[in-house]
């Protein structure tokens, strides 16, 4: 399978490849979210770092922002379990 890299812009100008995971789009339309993984292994069984920023579009450009109120987080928890539960009922 192959994967989906793009390359993004932090704060501080310096570029990076990241994998796309997923994308996630709130229940009315209104917000759009990018998951991604930056190759990063963590703990004991090495599981995979992931990130979740909100896509904001500015003048024909994509910029990711932090998440940072909790109800919004909230929301894409929701997101998040309705594809572990659509992903464990194929299965």
């Amino acid at each position: 399978m192959e994967k989906d890299m793009i390359e993004i812009v932090n704060t501080n100008g310096t570029t990076e490849q990241v994998e796309v995971v997923t994308y996630l789009v709130s229940n009315d339309n209104s917000k759009k979210y990018m998951v991604y993984t930056k190759g990063e292994k963590q703990g004991e069984e090495e599981d995979q770092v992931i990130y979740i920023s909100k896509i904001i579009s500015d003048d024909g450009a994509f910029k990711l922002e932090e998440i940072v109120d909790d109800s919004e987080w909230t929301d894409v928890q929701h997101l998040l379990k309705k594809i572990a539960n659509a992903s464990n009922n194929n299965e």
